[in-house]
């Protein structure tokens, strides 16, 4: 038998995590809005090279025909819903721990990229949007706009 040191910071951890789950599904609901289960924002990763900037979004379990992508006034939105599956009801779970239901995150871009240009593909559940940089190709930024819940 083995001797097992106890590490309270795990502890720790694991509820930090949980709190954190939770501050996040209040911060990001409107006011008088019930708090429920599944609102989500799901994580994304952006970067640039010298053609074109990517974003790399964690949507798994979707496919790409179920995320609505749009560009509206330098604004891009991505927004969808992942549910449970059929063949599956909530009494059998044990643990849940990914988020389910309606997401939308919204990013705004530099006026300088070539939105009418714009490519997604979804693989692996990872959806990458692709934004060609314009003629002008100086080194350009986005900013992560207000995530609004749907």
């Amino acid at each position: 038998m083995a001797i097992v040191r106890y590490n309270p910071l795990s502890e720790l951890r694991s509820m930090q995590d949980k709190m954190n789950r939770l501050l996040d599904m209040a911060w990001t609901r409107e006011v008088g809005e019930e708090i429920r289960e599944g609102v989500w924002h799901p994580p994304a990763d952006i970067y640039e090279d010298e053609e074109a900037v990517t974003l790399k979004v964690e949507l798994p379990d979707l496919e790409q025909k179920d995320i609505e992508i749009r560009v509206e006034e330098n604004v891009l939105t991505i927004k969808g819903e992942r549910r449970h599956g059929e063949q599956i009801k909530k009494e059998n779970f044990h643990r849940i721990e990914r988020y389910f239901g309606p997401f939308q995150r919204s990013f705004s871009l530099p006026a300088d990229l070539d939105s009418a240009r714009i490519s997604a593909s979804c693989d692996c559940g990872v959806l990458t949007i692709r934004v060609p940089k314009g003629a002008d190709k100086r080194r350009l930024t986005i900013d992560d706009a207000q995530a609004k819940d749907t």
